[in-house]
């Protein structure tokens, strides 16, 4: 039974923005004084929910109307919770077929732990512009990278950092990633053009992480003159119980070479998961109970035959690699997304969004104030509902005009989205993506977030260049 019709009258200002006040503030005293990570956070969404549930039925928007813009939202993020799913089955079954611990295996043999920091950086860059996917090149390399770091020793959260920042360059530079494809639609630019614009904040974000990475590399105190003993006994765990052979490594390149072709990245992962489970149990020697189990629940030591039951015996950080993964390991970052959008669809049934957004606009002033504006626009509106694509059609759609009437080209507003979507994203804690990076790396986005360098120098890099333009000329292009 539908509820009966009200009035339905305008908000204010304030009463738009109070929800993500009292986010915030929920937020930072929660940090402050709770030890608590998702847990907190799960907590203040629903509190910030509940502020802007009670203002939307002030102003006549009943429960029919938010549940209606929560469904409609999470309609819109299914494909990015598939791909969730998929990730956490791969990573079990990459633990069952034996890839994750043969690429552990070779990273703690053939990295120097001093600059696994860059080589962490180089490598996910190197896989997210092959595939265009930073949730896929951190599920995947990604974790092999932390299992190694974890090994040798090395700093996680420096670690993830580095991950998070090179999954990041090629889900923004990458023509084979979405998010770059609809920043360019919704801008109204050309795919290639706006690629090309976007070195000018690309490169110096690129080159800066780097030098980061390598100065923390070597400032580094890890010790470079031998093996740390928790290495070796990793080493030797993985040389006991898996069968450290090349054919383990089909899953991934199966991976690469069906994104590459386009192939959806949930098809393909669940693809290269049966194809590690197949391997695991023919190469490996695990059982078909096994192989569900762990796609499911995740992988457990005393699954693997030579263990024989007695865990005991491992090493720490063997359990630690090789315990993770499964269905059922993403189940609280669902939760978070459920909890994001019910905060989203209660802002959204009241007009609270649109309202903000209107605001920003009506302060434009020169080309410094509108692309301000336009990366306040995209990151208040990726806050709100952890969807790049919606976000980047919305905003880009409401910008369009404003840069065509100040004789501004397209490419100015695709990257000002980028910059304020794309790469900002993952370090807002409380996001999907965060979410999902924080799961999978095992790091907190607040621990990570000093080191993904790239992430944030993309937004610096656009609002200096816009600051300094009246001066240099640079780095915008006119129509």
């Amino acid at each position: 039974m539908s509820e009966p019709t009200r009035a339905v009258t305008p908000l204010t200002l304030f009463e738009a923005v109070l929800p993500l006040l009292v986010m915030l503030v929920l937020f930072v005293a929660g940090m402050a004084i709770l030890e608590m990570g998702t847990e907190l956070l799960i907590a203040v969404m629903l509190g910030a929910s509940a502020v802007a549930g009670a203002i939307a039925a002030r102003h006549g928007h009943g429960w029919d109307a938010i549940q209606r813009a929560t469904a409609e939202k999470l309609a819109g993020v299914l494909p990015m919770i598939l791909i969730l799913l998929c990730i956490g089955m791969l990573i079990a079954t990459w633990v069952f077929s034996g890839t994750i611990p043969y690429l552990v295996y070779w990273g703690v043999k053939l990295v120097n732990p001093r600059y696994l920091l860059v080589t962490a950086f180089l490598a996910t860059s190197v896989m997210s512009v092959t595939t265009g996917t930073s949730w896929g090149s951190a599920g995947t390399i990604g974790v092999a990278l932390m299992g190694t770091a974890a090994a040798l020793n090395a700093p996680l959260a420096a670690t993830a950092g580095a991950v998070v920042s090179g999954a990041y360059f090629g889900d923004k530079m990458s023509p084979l990633s979405d998010t770059t494809n609809i920043c360019a639609i919704g801008a109204g630019a050309q795919l290639y053009d706006h690629v090309r614009h976007m070195l000018y904040t690309a490169v110096p974000s690129f080159i800066a992480a780097l030098i980061v990475y390598t100065v923390a590399a070597r400032l580094s105190p890890i010790a470079t003159d031998g093996m740390p003993a928790s290495a070796q006994g990793l080493l030797g765990n993985l040389e006991d119980h898996f069968r450290l052979h090349w054919i383990v490594l089909i899953p991934p390149v199966l991976v690469v070479a069906s994104i590459v072709r386009r192939v959806p990245p949930a098809l393909a992962m669940a693809g290269a998961s049966a194809i590690a489970a197949l391997i695991g149990m023919g190469f490996q020697g695990f059982s078909l109970q096994s192989a569900i189990i762990s796609a499911v629940a995740g992988f457990r030591a005393d699954m693997i035959p030579t263990v024989g039951g007695d865990v005991a015996a491992l090493s720490s950080g063997f359990t630690t690699l090789v315990e993770r993964g499964g269905l059922y390991s993403m189940a609280n970052t669902l939760i978070v997304v459920i909890a994001a959008f019910l905060l989203a669809g209660a802002l959204d049934a009241s007009g609270a969004l649109d309202l903000i957004i209107g605001r920003l606009l009506r302060t434009v002033r020169g080309v410094f104030g509108l692309i301000s504006a336009t990366m306040a626009s995209g990151a208040v509106t990726i806050a709100l509902t952890s969807h790049a694509g919606v976000t980047a059609l919305v905003v880009g759609e409401l910008y369009q005009k404003a840069y065509a009437e100040r004789g501004l080209a397209p490419e100015n507003l695709s990257r000002s989205l980028e910059d304020s979507v794309t790469v900002v994203e993952p370090i807002m804690p409380w996001t999907v993506t965060a979410v999902f990076m924080a799961t999978t790396l095992g790091v907190p986005t607040i621990s990570y977030l000093p080191w993904a360098v790239f992430c944030y120098g993309g937004t610096i890099g656009s609002l200096a260049i816009a600051a300094l333009y009246s001066r240099t000329g640079y780095g915008i292009k006119r129509v």
